[in-house]
């Protein structure tokens, strides 16, 4: 069975938004071997990685979109699985190792004090 010939804006458009994917994530991944401690490598990689999965989402919904000649929108049942869980994730992360820091399991950086009670 032959696949349908699309349009060459399209190769473009997909090979652009997937190349861009891949830099990000490549960028993510030296930033995550440069930084030093755990408090520093959780920020920017996320951005960077949850940019890079938009990317390849837009590309899927774009692609299939014009594959069959209708809107796609499967790609946005990952998107929203990322916005609800990569936030909770990232914010029990971090008190786990500013948790454990505090108490001295592990030997981090330096971390402000935890806030007392008045």
């Amino acid at each position: 069975m032959n696949a349908p010939a699309l349009p060459l804006w399209l190769d473009i458009v997909v090979g652009l938004l997937l190349v861009a994917s891949g830099v990000l994530t490549l960028a993510a991944a030296i930033g995550v071997l440069r930084f030093k401690s755990f408090f520093m490598r959780m920020h920017p990689p996320a951005l960077a990685f949850t940019l890079a999965t938009w990317c390849v989402a837009l590309a899927t919904m774009i692609y299939f979109s014009v594959l069959d000649q209708g809107l796609d929108l499967r790609a946005w049942l990952t998107i929203i699985l990322l916005a609800l869980t990569v936030p909770v994730t990232t914010i029990m992360l971090a008190r786990t190792a500013l948790f454990r820091t505090r108490t001295g399991q592990c030997s981090e950086e330096v971390v402000p004090p935890a806030l007392t009670q008045r």
